[in-house]
Parts: C-alpha cells; sequence; structure tokens
C-alpha cells in the first residue's frame, strides 16, 4: 500500500475518532443537560409539596387569620368583610326579579321568574351588553345612564302577565365586582375601580345611589334589593335549592370565598343582631398568607413582577389567572440553565401570561400515547417545533405539579372554614350535613384540579366527617344568585303574592 493511501486511511480513522468524540462529547453535554432539566423538576416538585401535615397547618393558619379579621377592622389579612345579608333564600322565593351583573367590559340584564319550592326556577332570561371603552373612563353619569337605559329596555320586553300590581315595584339584586365598603343590604361606597375602569367621580360614592338616579331620570320604577358580590350570590344560588349550603367558593381567574357565620361570634359587628342570627361574611381569601405556604422562587418572581405585588398570594397560587404562568416560568428556567429546548431558549416563552391555564389544562388532560395535544400546543402557543415525547412528559409533569398544589390548597382553605365554624367534626349524636357551593372556570372545567380538590378535602376531614361534607357546583351566583338575594330580601316579604 503507498504511502499516500496509508495516510488517506490514518486522516479517515481520525476523523472518525473525532467525529465519535464529538459526538459522545455531545451526548454527555445533552445527557448532562437533560440529569439537570430532571434536577430542576424535582426540586420544583418537592418545594411545590403539600403533605397533609402541612395542609393542616394551613387550614389552622387560615382559621386564626378568620378570627382575627373579625375581630376588627385591618386586624388581619382577611378582610373579612360583612355582606349585610342575614336572609338568604329559603327556597319559598316566588314572583319575577330583576339581577344586573357588572364586573367587567360586559354586563348582564336577568329576568329570573322564581315558583318556589315546587317549581324553583321557573323562567329565565338574560342579555349582555358590552360597555364601549370611553364610558369606562368617562363620568359617573354617563356611564349609570347607559346601564339604566339598556335595563329600562331590556325591562320593556317584560311578558305582560308578569307585570307588578299597581304601586308595586320591581326589584333588582345588583352584583358590582369592584372593591366596595358595604354600608347596608342595598348600598356601598366604591374603593377604588379595577379591570380598565376608572371613572374618578365615583370612587368613596354610593354605587347603588348612583344607580338609583340614572333609574330615576328616565323613569324606570326599580329599586335595588340587594348589592352583593359574585361569591356571595354563589351560596345564594345553592341555598335555594339546598338549605345546608353553609359557604361558597369562586375558583376561577381569581379565587375567593364566603360564608355563614353566626352573628354573635363577630366580635366587630356593633349593630343589633340580625333575626335571623346570621350573617354572610365575605372573606377575601384570595389576600391570605402565612409562612406555612409552599412557595418558590416562580411564586416569588411571579408576585414582585405583578401589578400589586405583597397582595394576594394565597390567589397567586391556586387561580386560573396564574397558574398556567408558573408553569411558564419554570419551562423558561429550564430552557436557560438546562437547554431543555435547544441550544436557543424560545422567544415566546419570555412572555408573561402566554401560556393560560386552559392550556395547561388540555396539556395536562392529555390521554394520547405520543402526547399529541401536548406537542401541539408547545408549537401554536410557544412557537417549540419538534419535542420529544421525553420532553411533552416533563411538561404534563409540570402541570401536574403546579394544579396538585393549587388543589390541595385550595382544599386546605375550605377545611379552614368548616374548622372555624365547628362544621369539621361530628359531634356525638349529630349527622348535620354541610355543603359547600363552587363556582367558577378553573373548578367546572379542570377535572383534575377538581378531582385533587375533592380527595384532599376528604383525606383532610377523615372517613366519617367527610360522610357529613358535601360539594356541589353551583352556578352564575353573580346573576341569578343576586335576584335570589333581591328576593330574600324584598320590601315584600310577607305580603300576599298576587
Amino acid at each position: 500500500m503507498g504511502k499516500v493511501a496509508v495516510g488517506a486511511v490514518v486522516v479517515c480513522a481520525a476523523a472518525a475518532c473525532a467525529a465519535a468524540a464529538l459526538l459522545v462529547r455531545h451526548r454527555v453535554r445533552s445527557s448532562g443537560k437533560w440529569g439537570r432539566a430532571l434536577a430542576m423538576v424535582r426540586e420544583f416538585e418537592e418545594q411545590c409539596g403539600t403533605p397533609i401535615a402541612k395542609l393542616r397547618q394551613v387550614a389552622d393558619a387560615m382559621a386564626v387569620e378568620m378570627h382575627a379579621g373579625l375581630a376588627s377592622e385591618g386586624g388581619s389579612k382577611l378582610k373579612m368583610l360583612i355582606t349585610f345579608v342575614d336572609n338568604l333564600p329559603s327556597g319559598d322565593e316566588k314572583g319575577l326579579f330583576y339581577a344586573l351583573d357588572l364586573g367587567g367590559t360586559n354586563f348582564r340584564t336577568l329576568r329570573v321568574h322564581l315558583g318556589g319550592k315546587e317549581k324553583g326556577v321557573v323562567n329565565l332570561e338574560s342579555e349582555e351588553v358590552s360597555i364601549p371603552p370611553h364610558l369606562m373612563t368617562g363620568s359617573s353619569h354617563e356611564l349609570f345612564d347607559f346601564i339604566a337605559d339598556k335595563l329600562a329596555k331590556f325591562v320593556s320586553s317584560e311578558p305582560e302577565e308578569l307585570h307588578p300590581p299597581p304601586g308595586r315595584q320591581r326589584e333588582l339584586g345588583f352584583t358590582f365586582s369592584f372593591p366596595v365598603r358595604q354600608t347596608s343590604i342595598a348600598s356601598g361606597t366604591l374603593i377604588k375601580w379595577t379591570k380598565g375602569f376608572n371613572v374618578e367621580d365615583v370612587v368613596g360614592e354610593d354605587v347603588v345611589g348612583e344607580l338609583t338616579k340614572s333609574f330615576e331620570k328616565i323613569g324606570l320604577d326599580m329599586r335595588v334589593a340587594a348589592l352583593v358580590n359574585d361569591t356571595v350570590g354563589t351560596i345564594a344560588r345553592a341555598r335555594f335549592s339546598n338549605q345546608d349550603v353553609i359557604a361558597g367558593v369562586i375558583l376561577g381567574t381569581g379565587t375567593n370565598a364566603a360564608y355563614v357565620e353566626r352573628a354573635h361570634a363577630i366580635p366587630k359587628w356593633h349593630d343589633l343582631l340580625p333575626k335571623s342570627g346570621e350573617m354572610v361574611i365575605n372573606m377575601e381569601w384570595g389576600n391570605f398568607r402565612s409562612s406555612y405556604l409552599p412557595l418558590t422562587e416562580y411564586d416569588q418572581a411571579l408576585d414582585s413582577e405583578s401589578l400589586n405585588p405583597g397582595e394576594q398570594i394565597f390567589e397567586k397560587i391556586i387561580s386560573g389567572m396564574y397558574l398556567g404562568d408558573i408553569v411558564r416560568r419554570v419551562l423558561l428556567k429550564m430552557a436557560e440553565e438546562a437547554d431543555f429546548f435547544g441550544d436557543t431558549v424560545p422567544p415566546k416563552l419570555r412572555i408573561p401570561f402566554i401560556l393560560r391555564t386552559p392550556d395547561m389544562s388540555a396539556m395536562h388532560h392529555d390521554t394520547s400515547s405520543d402526547l399529541k395535544v401536548v406537542g401541539t400546543k408547545l408549537k401554536d402557543i410557544l412557537e417549540i417545533n419538534n419535542t420529544s415525547l421525553k420532553m411533552r412528559k416533563i411538561v404534563v409533569e409540570l402541570c401536574d405539579i403546579v394544579a396538585t398544589r393549587g388543589a390541595r390548597l385550595s382544599a386546605a382553605g375550605i377545611f379552614g372554614i368548616l374548622k372555624k365554624i365547628g362544621r369539621d367534626t361530628v359531634k356525638a349524636g349529630e349527622k348535620q350535613k354541610s355543603v359547600i357551593a363552587l363556582d367558577g372556570g378553573l373548578f367546572e372545567h379542570y377535572t383534575k384540579f377538581r378531582s385533587s380538590l375533592e380527595s384532599t378535602l376528604k383525606e383532610l376531614l377523615g372517613e366519617e366527617a367527610a360522610e357529613t361534607i358535601g360539594i356541589e357546583h353551583s352556578n352564575d351566583g353573580s346573576g341569578i344568585g343576586a335576584a335570589l338575594l333581591a328576593a330574600s330580601h324584598s320590601q315584600y316579604l310577607g305580603v300576599q303574592e298576587s
């Protein structure tokens, strides 16, 4: 063999060796990166851990904060607002009632015909109206005149046989989902606007008074019988058909809870005790925080970059607004520090809230063998192509860690309410049933979240007590619930139905 040929063989062999060495190095490097990614997932899982002992500590802390918030204004991270709802629906309510649900860029008007215990909700009509953007930052009279005008048009379509008799006013439940300092069942001053509204001359004013002025201008003879928030409406909606309902919880974009308290257990209540002996308390539980909450660096970063740092900590780890973004933040760090999606960090992964909780839920519930839904979501939302099955499995695992923590902490919050009112254990000879009414898209549509919440609550209660506690989906508290509260606080209670 000639020297040239030998040289060629040597060069080829050297090249092959170099290529093999590069391949081995790449594999070692990539297996090292993969190991780093797995280690990050394990660490995150550990930090999000919610063993039952920790959940009991969270529930105890919730009950302590509830006591403190009932004792004095500003005494707790929980506002424990007195709602003045001391008369929940009995199920006997009859007649025609209206509701106005204002909570965002749209509002709804509802007409609800009630038929008492036998017939329940006989008929329901509703209409949704978009609020023109200029009215969201205009003047008070412009906004409320617009709402009153649309409501009057809706009332004008009322069937003739349902018209009230002469001298009798129509009555309305008004769901106003903005921070309000309630002063009676049918009055409350606006503390501040949220959700893109900024009608400055309403702040500090009674929102019912403003709406009533607009009614009077156009001759709409309608009385606001109840000013409510959607969580209180959730209890009312459920109580109409089930008298065992003692609390309502919203788990949707945001979260809140309200419950029925004994009036004499509210030290900051200085007025006469209501005849019913009960008062619904709006907890505003999204603002709960405790050193027992399992917070991670991702939660702390999300909070510090939010519009309200240090506030609504409980909400930021359990509600639909935030769960998807927590998953995104973990994936971003894995992409930055472990090349999880290859050598470059996908640019879309840096955009806050691009990964929404409904998309997270779709990935979490993917049962296909190749996790096709996960692959499609990563491609469509984050523009990440060609993900391997093992990468997709990691994404599903992250969804599971975040959803499970949120669901188990929600259950701990509910258990805290049950502890506060003494419904967490079975008293000798008693088999009193207690029902929690739940609403919100997270509870309704995120099946794995709901299942985890329900099983965790059973685990916290123990077998015997769990048999006395029920969970019920109560839909449209902000609409039907508001109309029911108008009925249960009607000025014509006790007057024979015509």
